[in-house]
C-alpha cells in the first residue's frame, strides 16, 4: 500500500465509510475500514512526539473497548499492555531506531517493525483479553529519533493459537498458571517505567503462604502444592483489571498494582489476606485452610528498580511474619537498616578477599593448667589482616560470616593453619573453634583426614570445640560429627557452656572431654556469688562424667583462685596475657 493510500486510509471519515456489498467491482469504492473489521484489523498513525495516536474507526469494536479516548495517547494504550509484554512494544522502537540507516531509503520509506503481545481490556466484571500482532513502520525526525509509526494491529488469538501456547509456557509457572519469575521481574520492571513515566504511584506485594511447611510434613508435598495453587487462584481473582501476579519461589507471589497509593495499597493487601483466610481450599487429603502474610512497597517512590521491589517487599514481608500470621507490612526506609546492610555487604567482601589473598591469621590464647599454672594448651583464635595492614578480631566479622554462608570457608582454612602449627611444633597442642555449619560437615573431617594423613601424633594434640547450640541443634548428627573426630584421635570440646539449653544428659551422650563454662558466669563471681555455685555445679556434674573443665574471661587473681578452689581445671583469660601471634610461638623448655 503507498503512502499516498495510507494517508486516505488514515484520514477518511468515519460516517462516509458504510460497508459495501460483498463482490463490488473494481470500479466500486472499496470499504478498507469493513474489510478491516471482517479480518479483526484496524489501523493506526501515532505522533512520537506528542503522544498522540489517531485510530481507525472500527478500533473500539476490534479492541473490545468502551470508547476511542481509551487509548487516545501511547501511555493510555500502554496501560492495556499485559506488564510482561510491555517491553516487546517498547523495545521495537529502540531497536528499530538502532537499525536506521539513511542510505537505505529509511528516512523516506521509514524503518519497520513487527511485535507480538497481550492486552486487557473491559472492566472489573469483564476482563477481555487479546493476542495482537503490531505491524508498521516508524519515520525519524532530522536528528534520527523517531518522531512518527504508522501500523496496522490484527487480533491472532485464533491464527496464532499455537504460539499463543508456545508463549503461555514461556510465561507462566507451571504449577500455578501464573506469571514465572522471569516474567514477574520483567512485568516489574515495565511497571515501574510507566510509573515514572506518567507520575501516578503502582505497588508491588510479596504474599507468602504462612503454613505451608507444616501442610507438607503432614500430608506431603503434593498436597502442598495443591494448596500453593488455589492460593493464587484466589488473589488473582481479587485483582482489578490491569494487575499482574506470578510466582515469585516455591510459596511466594508477586502482586503487582496499577495506578496504587500506599493506603490502596494496604486495602489491597488485606482484601488478599482476608480471601485467603476465609476460603477452604479442597485438596486430595481433605479440605484444609490457608493463611498469608504480605509486605509491600510503593514504586518509583520507594523502589526504583526491580532489585530494590523485590528486596524492600522481602523486608516488609520479614517485619509481617515477625508481627503475626495474616499480617500486611508497608516498607518503611531505615536509614540504619540500610547501614547495616551496605556494612554486611563490606564484611563478606572483605573476607572472600582476606581467604583468596591468604590474609587470615591465627593468634594462640594460653589455657593454664589451674594446679601447676602451666601453659598447657592454646586456642586458635582468628584475626583478619585487612589491605591496609590492620588486623580485626574474628568477632568484627565471624557473625555476618556465618549468616552469609561462608564459615565453612573460613573453617576449612582455620584448619589448614592449625595443621601446620602442629606439624611445625611437635609439642604444641591446640583447641579449634568449629561453626555450627561444620559441626555437621563430612567433607570437613575428609579435609582433617587428609591433612594429617591419618596420623594420631598431630590429632592427639587437636581440640576440637563446639558451641553449645550447635551441639543441640540436630543432636543425632552432633553426636555422628563428635564419635568420628574421636576415632580419628581429636579431643572435643562444648563451648560456652551455659548460655544454651544443654542438659548434662545430653553431654553425656556426645561423650565430649572438656566443658568450657561461658565467661558470662566467671567475670562477676567475685560480686554475684550465684554464679559461683552455677559453676561449682558444673564442675562437680562434669567430674562426675570424667570431663575437664574450662573457666574463660579470668581477669583477675582473686577470680582465679575462686575458680582453683572449685576444682576448675584450665583457666583463660588475660590474665595470663594477651593472644600472641601464631608465627612467634616458641615452644617452652
Amino acid at each position: 500500500m503507498s503512502r499516498q493510500d495510507q494517508a486516505k486510509l488514515y484520514n477518511h471519515d468515519a460516517e462516509t465509510n458504510a460497508p459495501q456489498p460483498a463482490g463490488a467491482g473494481p470500479g466500486q469504492r472499496q470499504d478498507l475500514v469493513g474489510i478491516q473489521s471482517v479480518v479483526e484489523e484496524t489501523a493506526y498513525t501515532w505522533d512520537l512526539e506528542t503522544g498522540l495516536i489517531q485510530w481507525e474507526s472500527n478500533a473500539r469494536d476490534v479492541l473490545g473497548l468502551q470508547a476511542h479516548d481509551s487509548i487516545r495517547t501511547g501511555d493510555d494504550f500502554e496501560k492495556l499492555i499485559a506488564p510482561e509484554h510491555l517491553s516487546r512494544r517498547t523495545k521495537l522502537i529502540s531497536d528499530a531506531r538502532a537499525n536506521f540507516d539513511a542510505g537505505k531509503g529509511h528516512a523516506q520509506h521509514g524503518v519497520a517493525f513487527r511485535t507480538q503481545f497481550r492486552i486487557q481490556t473491559g472492566t472489573r466484571g469483564g476482563t477481555k483479553h487479546l493476542w495482537l500482532e503490531d505491524h508498521g513502520r516508524w519515520w525519524p525526525a532530522g536528528d534520527g529519533k523517531p518522531e512518527h509509526a504508522r501500523g496496522v494491529i490484527r487480533v491472532i488469538n485464533e491464527d496464532f493459537w499455537e504460539e499463543q501456547r508456545l508463549l503461555y509456557h514461556t510465561d507462566q509457572d507451571e504449577l500455578t498458571g501464573q506469571l514465572n519469575r522471569i516474567r514477574l521481574t520483567e512485568a516489574i520492571s515495565a511497571t515501574i517505567g510507566r510509573a515514572e513515566r506518567t507520575g501516578v504511584p503502582c505497588a508491588f506485594l510479596i504474599a507468602s503462604v504462612d503454613n505451608l511447611g507444616v501442610i507438607n510434613e503432614t500430608f506431603g508435598f503434593d498436597v502442598g502444592d495443591e494448596v500453593i495453587s488455589a492460593t493464587a487462584r484466589l488473589m488473582k481473582e481479587k485483582l482489578r483489571g490491569g494487575d499482574s501476579i506470578g510466582r515469585y519461589s516455591s510459596n511466594k507471589f508477586g502482586i503487582i498494582l496499577n495506578d496504587c497509593h500506599p493506603g490502596a495499597m494496604r486495602v489491597a493487601a488485606e482484601r488478599f489476606i482476608k480471601t485467603v483466610r476465609e476460603a477452604t481450599v479442597r485438596t486430595t487429603a481433605c479440605p484444609l485452610s490457608a493463611s498469608i502474610s504480605v509486605g509491600g512497597v510503593v514504586m518509583p517512590d520507594q523502589a526504583s528498580t526491580v532489585h530494590q521491589a523485590i528486596s524492600h517487599a522481602l523486608q516488609a514481608l520479614d517485619r509481617a511474619k515477625e508481627k503475626r500470621l495474616n499480617a500486611f507490612m508497608a516498607y518503611e526506609p531505615s536509614p540504619m537498616r540500610e547501614t547495616t546492610r551496605q556494612r554486611n555487604i563490606s564484611i563478606v567482601d572483605d573476607v572472600i578477599s582476606a581467604l583468596d589473598d591468604d590474609r587470615m591469621r591465627l593468634v594462640l590464647q594460653p589455657m593454664v593448667n589451674a594446679k601447676t599454672g602451666a601453659h598447657t594448651l592454646y586456642e586458635c583464635l582468628l584475626r583478619m589482616e585487612q589491605l591496609d595492614g590492620e588486623i580485626i578480631a574474628a568477632g568484627m566479622f565471624i557473625p555476618v560470616a556465618e549468616q552469609m554462608g561462608l564459615s565453612r570457608l573460613i573453617d576449612m582454612r582455620t584448619l589448614e593453619m592449625a595443621i601446620g602449627l602442629l606439624k611445625k611444633h611437635p609439642n604444641l597442642q591446640l583447641s579449634l573453634n568449629v561453626s555450627s555449619l561444620t559441626a555437621h560437615d563430612h567433607d570437613w573431617l575428609l579435609k582433617l583426614h587428609e591433612l594429617t594423613s591419618g596420623r594420631r601424633d598431630y590429632t592427639e594434640r587437636l581440640i576440637i570445640e563446639i558451641t553449645e547450640t550447635a551441639a543441640i541443634h540436630d543432636l543425632d548428627q552432633t553426636v555422628a560429627f563428635v564419635d568420628t573426630l574421636k576415632e580419628l584421635g581429636c579431643r572435643v570440646a562444648i563451648d560456652d557452656f551455659g548460655a544454651g539449653y544443654t542438659s548434662f544428659k545430653n553431654l553425656k551422650h556426645l561423650n565430649v572431654d572438656m566443658v568450657k563454662i561461658d565467661g558470662a558466669f566467671v567475670k562477676d563471681i567475685i560480686a554475684d556469688k550465684s554464679d559461683l555455685v552455677f559453676i561449682k555445679t558444673m564442675i562437680d556434674l562434669a567430674e562426675e562424667f570424667n570431663m575437664e573443665t574450662v573457666a574463660e574471661w579470668v581477669g583477675d587473681e582473686a577470680t582465679a583462685q575462686l575458680l582453683v578452689d572449685a576444682g576448675i581445671t584450665y583457666l583463660q583469660g588475660f590474665l595470663y596475657g594477651m593472644p600472641i601471634e601464631s608465627e612467634t610461638y616458641v615452644e617452652r623448655a
